[in-house]
């Protein structure tokens, strides 16, 4: 997985919805959505392994698959509705209005996800929230200012937001 915000590629995950357009011969083109299991099936091609994959690996494999079918296939692979796989979504738990996943967007920050949960419950001790963030195959835990950010404006601790990031908002202690 990627940690370099400006090396991010999108990765297919289940449920998206992917328009796959073959050159030439439109009666196996189509749209199609990426099964819970990662898994597509599109016209003359059985059970293609989809997610984790960019559309541009997506479709030369489609291509490998339909070159038995189709002389030299051309095959364009655009995602039309966005999910993403699961180990690429930012996670918000604790004391965020609206707890969730969100599907991770290129230079998404941290203000771009607090206002997608809705900001911070009455509750929230936001100066001591976490961000959880695996580098190097080890999860290392950041400090956050969301307190700062949020109520004060403080611009300077809004930080980069990567795909797979979990922040954990806890609960003040009165």
């Amino acid at each position: 997985m990627t940690k370099n915000i400006n090396q991010y590629k999108y990765l297919i995950g289940p449920g998206d919805t992917l328009n796959i357009f073959v050159w030439g011969n439109p009666e196996i083109s189509g749209a199609y959505i990426v099964r819970p299991d990662g898994m597509l099936t599109t016209s003359l091609v059985d059970d293609i392994p989809a997610s984790g994959r960019t559309p541009t690996e997506l479709a030369g494999s489609i291509e490998a698959r339909l070159a038995e079918y189709v002389r030299d296939p051309i095959v364009s692979v655009i995602v039309q509705g966005f999910v993403g796989p699961y180990s690429e979504q930012v996670r918000v738990i604790g004391e965020a209005q609206q707890p969730m996943a969100i599907n991770y967007r290129e230079n998404m920050t941290l203000l771009d996800v607090m206002v997608a949960v809705g900001g911070l419950t009455d509750f929230a001790d936001g100066n001591d929230a976490r961000l959880i963030r695996v580098v190097n195959g080890q999860q290392m835990a950041y400090g956050l200012n969301l307190g700062n950010l949020l109520r004060d404006g403080e611009i300077g601790d809004n930080v980069d937001i990567l795909p797979g990031d979990i922040i954990i908002i806890p609960e003040a202690w009165f």
